[in-house]
């Protein structure tokens, strides 16, 4: 059963916003990922609490990407827990897209600077077989329509300026995705219980945050069937190749240059993402090294 019935209009038109709002708000969220310096929130720049200006700014962004010959790749849920819910004022969660751009090697490294303020945080990945269609689904539906599971390590990174940021601004920003890295030994959903999978994640071998399967919206299978159900409301399905990242296991945590994050999750096994050095950092090194 759906795990909520709130809905927003995401399908790029805002009611409530000009179309010049939703141009401001995402050129400035394109200029701080252009030049690299993270940008005061969009939020002053939108009608107050609205999350349809917000998705309208995400799919202007997105559409960019695209016709610079990126390709959506799958979607990431985000706002999967209560406490983050109660914290940004909204009682359902949101959805970003994954592009190719983002997916990153297990263990290759992610070059510092590529996302604005990284956080790590541990998740499960569904990769889809057959499409959601239904208007309503099932978790037995979600079941069936994919092919296995992978632990997950999803970046989060925000271009609002200190993590400043309001549903309407994380949204906007594409649910602050960053970049993600899959683990690479499948499993099949019939051999885990999602809601109960323990995980810890590591950051340079000490472990930094811990949580299960149940702290996503209480179990991992419930927000993919969310956004099943939300994506087809837009006339947009999840398709069948489609990677799903369902949401934090437990608290993100802040990366630094050099850090090595490992996620370990019951039933899936582990995966491996890796931060480059700071430039100053890496000249530094180099130095070293020739002295």
């Amino acid at each position: 059963m759906s795990t909520t019935d709130e809905t927003v209009n995401t399908t790029g038109e805002a009611a409530g916003a000009t179309p010049d709002q939703v141009a401001s708000a995402a050129e400035r969220l394109e200029e701080a990922h252009r030049t690299g310096v993270p940008c005061a929130p969009v939020r002053d720049l939108l009608p107050p609490g609205d999350l349809d200006a917000a998705y309208a700014v995400q799919s202007v962004l997105t559409e960019r990407r695209r016709a610079r010959g990126r390709r959506v790749t799958g979607w990431k849920i985000g706002l999967t827990s209560a406490a983050v819910q109660r914290q940004l004022g909204v009682g359902t969660p949101d959805f970003g897209a994954l592009l190719d751009d983002t997916a990153v090697p297990d263990g290759a490294e992610i070059p510092w600077g590529s996302v604005l303020q990284p956080r790590a945080e541990a998740e499960v990945a569904l990769v889809l077989e057959h499409d959601l269609l239904h208007e309503r689904h099932t978790v037995a539906d979600v079941i069936r329509a994919t092919a296995f599971a992978l632990p997950a390590i999803e970046v989060v990174g925000s271009r609002i300026r200190d993590w400043d940021i309001s549903a309407v601004d994380t949204i906007a920003d594409n649910a602050s995705s960053g970049a993600y890295v899959l683990g690479t030994r499948p499993v099949l959903l019939r051999d885990l219980d999602l809601r109960t999978a323990g995980m810890v994640l590591e950051r340079r071998g000490e472990p930094v945050s811990t949580g299960a399967g149940v702290a996503c919206l209480g179990n991992p299978l419930h927000a993919a069937v969310w956004l099943a159900d939300t994506l087809v409301r837009l006339g947009r399905p999840l398709r069948a190749g489609d990677t799903v990242l369902t949401g934090a296991l437990g608290p993100m945590t802040a990366a630094r240059p050099g850090d090595v994050f490992e996620a370990r999750v019951d039933g899936l096994g582990s995966v491996r993402a890796a931060f480059g050095r700071a430039a100053q950092e890496a000249h530094e090194a180099q130095e070293g090294d020739v002295r």
